[in-house]
């Protein structure tokens, strides 16, 4: 073998080392990149609470303020005008129909005329006495408010928009501040059947289910009257539903502790709950607590 052939072998031999370092350069870390990647380790599960989709009652509520008053009140006017010459009776008294209440004197200066009784129109108690003896009064003067305490009412006005929504048994719940905040049960009873063209509310009278002893009238109510209603419906807790590009998701935790996305349609909504239309069933669990970290997909922890 002569020179030139040993020189051409040496220079093939450099030639397909290098060639073998650049392809090993190329292509092995990019394999190394994509083994790594298929073996990377499954993203650590998250910890939520879920509660099932169950069948419930929903209710969306008016709040609104109201007054407690005796049911049967009226005001006691005088058959004339003149001097309060006496008042008989004070508040809380018990008064009857007929009972004289107070006396009139319509006497005028340098003439003398005989008092002129005021008589009660109901019986009831003594609920508010506006004037003092000494007073002067007219016919139009209110001399006593009388009412039967043994039923109470509670008055008042419900803003226009929910108009159309109150009706004659509608139930409501009754907070009163000077019973510690406890509520007690009402119903409405009496509907005006006219809007207050001022004030573009109507007014409403709701009586108590079971009246208690600690109520009283004058009493200021917290009234949340209850203008929907549904019986029997899959509902959800209002923590679940996460709203995102106009729509309303939640996430569902299968039987693999996976989470999965859905978008849901929803129905009534109370402070609580919210009545599911559509997309999930009753029965699938629904993350509660922590859904806002979940992907479609992500492994879940269920914390109890």
């Amino acid at each position: 073998m002569n020179k030139r052939k040993i020189i051409t072998i040496v220079i093939l031999f450099l030639i397909a080392v290098f060639a073998v370092l650049i392809f090993l350069n190329m292509f092995v870390p990019e394999n190394k990149e994509n083994s790594g990647m298929q073996q990377r380790p499954r993203a650590s599960a998250t910890t939520v609470r879920v509660a099932p989709v169950s069948l419930g009652t929903i209710e969306k509520s008016v709040i609104i303020n109201g007054e407690i008053l005796a049911r049967n009140q009226v005001t006691i006017f005088p058959a004339v005008g003149g001097r309060l010459a006496e008042t008989r009776f004070a508040i809380g008294d018990r008064v009857s129909r007929g009972d004289i209440v107070a006396m009139i004197d319509p006497s005028r200066p340098g003439e003398v005329y005989s008092q002129s009784p005021v008589v009660s129109t109901v019986s009831g108690t003594v609920i508010n006495v506006p004037f003092s003896a000494g007073d002067t009064v007219s016919a139009q003067s209110g001399i006593y408010a009388v009412g039967d305490l043994s039923s109470l009412v509670i008055e008042t006005f419900v803003p226009e928009r929910f108009a159309s929504s109150v009706t004659g048994g509608m139930r409501a719940l009754v907070s009163l501040e000077a019973a510690g905040g406890e509520t007690f049960n009402a119903e409405v009873f009496e509907v005006s059947p006219v809007l207050d063209p001022v004030t573009r509310t109507i007014k409403i009278r709701l009586r108590f289910i079971n009246l208690d002893p600690r109520i009283k009238a004058g009493m200021f109510a917290t009234i949340s009257l209850i203008t929907n209603r549904k019986v029997d419906v899959p509902v959800i807790q209002r923590t679940s539903v996460i709203s995102t590009y106009g729509s309303w998701i939640v996430f569902v935790v299968d039987e693999d502790n996976i989470a999965r996305r859905r978008e849901v349609t929803l129905g009534l909504d109370s402070e609580d709950y919210v009545e599911i239309l559509g997309g999930v069933s009753v029965g699938e669990n629904v993350v509660s607590a922590g859904q806002n970290f979940l992907s479609d997909g992500d492994p879940v922890r269920i914390a109890f």
